[in-house]
């Protein structure tokens, strides 16, 4: 593998989107988000960086288009330095005796059950020297995020595992905790807040990245 390639899951929006466009022309990036409108906006900007990057308009979700595109990736580059896995479902806030039966369900899917795939699948790309990188956001046990809290903290539970277990033998897999960002994610659970006061998701991608060894 000649060109470092990041793999970026969720880089429609938020924090996902301006960590593609910092990596960017350093990187190779390939994009996995289900919109494509705002996939083509990233590349726009990356194109105008002077990076390129691969568009993969897929859900996550999908074991088998997850397969896939890894299989593509490994077939054209050998496998893969970096992946910032970002993608999120954010569940309305409501009373866990209020539970919406698809909320819940999208909610599992995406922030949990993916990365049964997700994980095993890229694994590999990363190799022993490659890069995992996730992002806490802890609500775990707070009053109406029973969608949102449990599945993202059992989510990074699995990436803490995947960390101690490859200490000794690669990749590294870290557990990132941004400040609180001008995000839609953030946007749905506090509509009424101040934007002022929070974080860019550039400012932070910038911040965050300036936090590891990228080599």
């Amino acid at each position: 593998m000649t060109e470092q390639i990041a793999l970026i899951t969720g880089a429609s929006r938020g924090l996902g989107f301006a960590l593609a466009a910092a990596l960017a022309p350093r990187f190779h990036i390939v994009a996995v988000a289900r919109t494509t409108g705002a996939l083509e906006e990233l590349d726009d900007i990356i194109q105008a960086k002077g990076g390129s990057a691969t568009l993969a308009p897929m859900d996550i979700t999908k074991a088998d288009a997850m397969a896939q595109l890894c299989r593509s990736v490994w077939d054209r580059w050998g496998g893969i330095a970096l992946w910032a896995h970002t993608a999120i479902h954010a569940a309305p806030l409501t009373p866990a005796s209020h539970l919406d039966a698809k909320d819940w369900q999208k909610s599992v899917s995406t922030n949990l059950d993916a990365m049964g795939h997700l994980v095993p699948y890229v694994a590999p790309l990363l190799g022993e020297t490659g890069q995992a990188l996730f992002f806490e956001d802890d609500h775990a046990g707070e009053k109406f995020f029973g969608h949102y809290g449990t599945t993202k903290s059992a989510q990074i539970a699995l990436a803490r595992s995947w960390a101690a277990e490859t200490v000794n033998t690669g990749p590294r897999v870290h557990i990132l905790a941004p400040k609180p960002m001008h995000t839609a994610t953030r946007g749905r659970f506090h509509p009424g807040e101040d934007k002022t006061r929070l974080a860019r998701p550039a400012d932070e991608a910038a911040r965050l990245l300036a936090s590891l060894d990228l080599g």
